[in-house]
């Protein structure tokens, strides 16, 4: 029988640990809350769980400064609750590692499907290894070879380091100032235009549909989503 995947919450309100800790047992996962970041970061350590949700706004250490200290020791997926009116600060927490959010209020069978998603993305990719297979997609690492649905495709190298970079973070939500600093370098930042004209021909390329893109999937105000 498969373990149950540990699953950590963390938010100041008992209420809502209550719930959500209730919700996701009966989902048959094993759950450990936290009312604040410092709390939840001396668990993480102590318990090592497999998937992190935390709310943003909370006393000692907000959710923004845990995605911050988990990332300096753990890739562990995180997801983060925010309410309307902190877009700023959730397009932080995506820059600084989170892996996904949901916006309260939102319903338990939302948060369940975003947290068996985000646990189904397990890197596949040895460090070793020559070849990125994610998908309908095969590149060889050595030769730059791009396959896409069986036939390959030329792309050129800013394209093939865009498209490299989407596939190694399938699945994540990616801000657009995330994306300018892993390819473009952290002085292009302030600079959309690159990737409004990269992804652009990218999606000529790849998707069977420019105009209805299947991959790489637009997260208003935010950023992107690449799905396999």
């Amino acid at each position: 029988m498969e373990t149950a995947k540990r699953i950590l919450i963390v938010d100041d309100e008992p209420q809502i640990l209550r719930a959500l800790r209730q919700s996701l047992t009966l989902n048959q996962f094993e759950v450990r809350t936290a009312s604040d970041g410092e709390s939840a970061l001396d668990t993480f350590r102590d318990w090592s769980p497999n998937l992190i949700v935390t709310d943003l706004s909370m006393p000692l250490m907000n959710g923004l400064e845990l995605c911050r200290e988990i990332r300096k020791i753990s890739e562990v997926p995180i997801i983060v609750l925010s309410v309307k009116g902190e877009e700023e600060i959730k397009i932080e927490a995506l820059d600084t590692g989170a892996d996904d959010y949901i916006t309260k209020p939102f319903s338990i069978d939302e948060l369940l499907a975003r947290i068996r998603a985000t646990l189904r993305r397990a890197p596949k990719i040895a460090e070793e290894t020559t070849r990125l297979e994610v998908g309908d997609f095969l590149i060889d690492l050595a030769t730059y070879q791009v396959i896409v649905r069986g036939a390959e495709i030329h792309l050129t190298p800013k394209e093939l380091e865009l498209l490299i970079f989407l596939l190694k973070n399938h699945g994540r939500v990616l801000t657009h100032r995330t994306i300018l600093s892993a390819v473009w370098g952290a002085n292009s930042t302030e600079q959309p235009e690159y990737l409004r004209v990269f992804l652009g021909n990218l999606r000529k390329k790849i998707e069977t549909n420019p105009a209805k893109p299947q991959y790489i999937v637009t997260e208003p105000w935010v950023g992107y989503r690449f799905n396999v």
